[in-house]
Parts: C-alpha cells; sequence; structure tokens
C-alpha cells in the first residue's frame, strides 16, 4: 500500500534534487564569471543555498524511508489511528466536527488536519464509534461523542489501492 504524502515528498525530493544539480550550477558559474568571489554576494548566495538544498534532500530521503517502512497493517481497522478521518459531535451545541488524523507534513488545522503528535491527535487516537472524548481548545474543554471513524484501510481501499 502506497501512502499519498509519499507522492508528495517524493516530488518535493525530486524539485530539490533538479534545483540542486541543475540551478545552482548554472547560479555558481555565473557568479563565479563575475570575478573576486570573497565579497560575490550572488556566489555566496548560491553557496548557502546548495547547503541547504543538500540537507533538505538528505532529510526528504529520511523521511520518505520512514513513512515506507511503516507497516500500515499494524494500524488498527476497528479504532481510530493514523489516516483515520473522525466524524464527532459536540454534546452541548450537537454541531458536528471532522478531523483528520495525519502525518505532521500534512497538518492543517483549518481543515481539521491533525497530527497524532498534538494533544487533540493523542487524545482522539484509538477511539471507536460511541466513544466520548473530552477535547480541549485553548482554554475551552469541549465534550464530543464519536459517531463515525473511517480508518486508513477503508480510505486505501475506496481509493482503488489494494489492502495487501
Amino acid at each position: 500500500m502506497r501512502l499519498p504524502i509519499v507522492d508528495k515528498l517524493e516530488k518535493d525530493l525530486m524539485d530539490s534534487k533538479r534545483e540542486l544539480e541543475v540551478d545552482i550550477p548554472k547560479a555558481l558559474k555565473t557568479a563565479t564569471d563575475m570575478g573576486d568571489l570573497s565579497e560575490n554576494a550572488e556566489y555566496k548566495a548560491a553557496k548557502e543555498r546548495q547547503m541547504f538544498l543538500e540537507s533538505r534532500v538528505s532529510q526528504l530521503q529520511k523521511r520518505i524511508s520512514d513513512i515506507v517502512s511503516i507497516d500500515i497493517h499494524r494500524i488498527p481497522k476497528d479504532r481510530s489511528g493514523l489516516g483515520s478521518t473522525m466524524l464527532l459531535k459536540d454534546l452541548d451545541s450537537g454541531q458536528e466536527k471532522t478531523f483528520n488524523l495525519v502525518f505532521p507534513e500534512e497538518v492543517n488545522p483549518e481543515e481539521g488536519k491533525i497530527s497524532l503528535a498534538s494533544p487533540l491527535g493523542k487524545a482522539l487516537l484509538g477511539k471507536q464509534e460511541g466513544d466520548d472524548v473530552q477535547l480541549k481548545f485553548g482554554d475551552k474543554q469541549q465534550e464530543f461523542e464519536v459517531l463515525q471513524v473511517t480508518t486508513i484501510h477503508e480510505t486505501l481501499n475506496h481509493s482503488g489501492q489494494q489492502d495487501s
């Protein structure tokens, strides 16, 4: 099973490698052609960008390796975990909220995408339909009922990927 985040990270990796292997050498050559490198801001900027990209490529390769090595089959199929989408109902207002438990690279609180490492993510981890959960938003505490849990297994199977 291939996780969609891997595609995003691989695109970032390819873009960084292209810049490192194509754009940076051009920028360094242009700066070198200008003469004295000791006071050449363009050369210094290109070298700094080169160092940044080398580090970024290394980080992306490691992160991709880490994610690919995750055994999806160890993520529960009957309760919330990485990749789950949860529909919750506020027990006071009746309002419903949706949260997705995602990798840190995908976090976007405005879209309800939260990391398992966050306090909110930790509170939602391992919950099943019908469970009550206390969530804290700033200084306000709210109680929710879990109405629905869609696990990563269901999501990947519905996107046409096989649960192997």
